[in-house]
Order: C-alpha cells, then sequence, then structure tokens
C-alpha cells in the first residue's frame, strides 16, 4: 500500500503538459467550372418480346437483337463497338388475387434483349438511333455523351481551383493586414464530369416518321474543388 500510494504521488506531483500554441490560420476554398465538347456516345437499344413460352420469348428478342446488331453494323460502326448489355428473361404473373394456398400462376415470358453501341463520330448517333428502330428495337435508352480521356479537363478545372483558392485567400490576408506564410494542407473536394444540362445524360431525341433522329452533343461541365490551409502571421 505504501509503494502504491508512494508513485500515485509522484504522478500527481508532475507538472501538467502544456500543449503548443497551434499557429493561426486561414482556410479557403475555391472552384471551377469548364467547358468541353464530349469525343464520344453511348448509344443503348433494345429490345422486348413477351411469350407464353420462355424459349419462344428469348428466341424472338435474339433475332430482332441480331436485326437490330447488323443494321447498324451497316452504318459503318466496327463490330468491337457493338456488344450486348444487358440480356434478361422475367416471367409475368397472372392478375388479381392468388389464392394464398398456391403459388402464383406465371402466364407468359418477357425477354429483353439490351444493346449498347459507342460512337467516336458523333454525328451518326441519329443514324444509329434510327436505324436500330427500324431493326425493331421498341427500347430506347437514350444517347449518353462523354470523353474517352477525361484527365486533361480534370486536371484543368482543379488547376483554376487552385488558382481561385490561392487568390481569395491573399485577398483576404490583405483584408485583414496579415501574411500568408506557407500552405499547411490542401485537399480536393472532387472533380466531376457532368452534362451540362439536365438533357444531356440522355440525349435529347425527336424521332418522327420521315426525318432523321437530330442528336445534339452540347457540352460537358466539369467541376473541381479544392481547400487550402495557410498558416498565417501578422503583419508589421
Amino acid at each position: 500500500m505504501t509503494v502504491a500510494l508512494s508513485m500515485f504521488l509522484m504522478f500527481t506531483q508532475q507538472p501538467a503538459l502544456q500543449l503548443a500554441p497551434q499557429p493561426p490560420v486561414l482556410v479557403v476554398t475555391g472552384s471551377a467550372d469548364i467547358l468541353v465538347a464530349p469525343d464520344e456516345a453511348i448509344v443503348r437499344l433494345g429490345i422486348v418480346r413477351q411469350a407464353s413460352a420462355a424459349q419462344t420469348a428469348q428466341d424472338e428478342a435474339n433475332v430482332y437483337a441480331q436485326a437490330i446488331i447488323t443494321a447498324i453494323g451497316k452504318l459503318g460502326v466496327p463490330a468491337n463497338q457493338i456488344q450486348t448489355a444487358r440480356v434478361v428473361l422475367t416471367p409475368v404473373y397472372a392478375s388479381g388475387n392468388q389464392d394464398s394456398r398456391n403459388p402464383p400462376r406465371i402466364v407468359s415470358y418477357n425477354a429483353t434483349n439490351t444493346i449498347s453501341v459507342r460512337l467516336d463520330n458523333l454525328s451518326v448517333a441519329g443514324l444509329v438511333v434510327d436505324a436500330g428502330l427500324e431493326a425493331g428495337a421498341n427500347q430506347l435508352g437514350g444517347v449518353q455523351f462523354g470523353l474517352r480521356n477525361d484527365l486533361p479537363a480534370r486536371e484543368q478545372a482543379l488547376q483554376q481551383a487552385v488558382l481561385e483558392a490561392r487568390s481569395k485567400g491573399q485577398v483576404m490576408a490583405d483584408t485583414l493586414r496579415v501574411n500568408l506564410v506557407e500552405v499547411l494542407e490542401v485537399s480536393e473536394g472532387g472533380v466531376s464530369v457532368a452534362p451540362r444540362n439536365e438533357f444531356a445524360p440522355s440525349a435529347r431525341l425527336m424521332a418522327a416518321a420521315d426525318v432523321a433522329t437530330p442528336v445534339s452533343p452540347g457540352q460537358l461541365e466539369v467541376h473541381a474543388n479544392v481547400t487550402i490551409r495557410y498558416r498565417i502571421s501578422p503583419k508589421p
């Protein structure tokens, strides 16, 4: 007991550790938005067929899907840019109240085959849509535009965001009569590439019986955010 008490007294007599004062800091954020033209497009077309037998529904969907692929290929789109994106077979159950003692009754099957087409030539996007519809497609997933390599655009937006943050920091420091001594921390808030308006993820499509479907790629918006922490000191 005496030894334990002595150790307790030794610890309690030690001076409390003093935390080093934190340097004054200035935290600023910067953001940037740049507009770039897309250089690729993804067109999604699909076929849905219904039949009383699962195999029949799937066979019919396969026939139409092959016709769609062939029609798109005739436009000069390379085969390696046309792919099957989704194949689904689902049962259709009888409607109305079902007897809880018996399982639901299947009355038919829906077979879905979705085809994705990647285009380097954006001017043929409307022609691809029309060719797919003429070949039997009854689903249109729209046209999505993007960049094959978005790194240069992301870097440009990030650079502009940093420049804005630095400019804002200098203005604030001058107003507060302090110096920006050094950068303590920089964090990226994210860089995103998105359509400029709400219609661009699936391009606006306007189809008429005797008129080619017009598809306008528009522009993509690249957005970047950064946060910078500066150590500051009073001006003399």
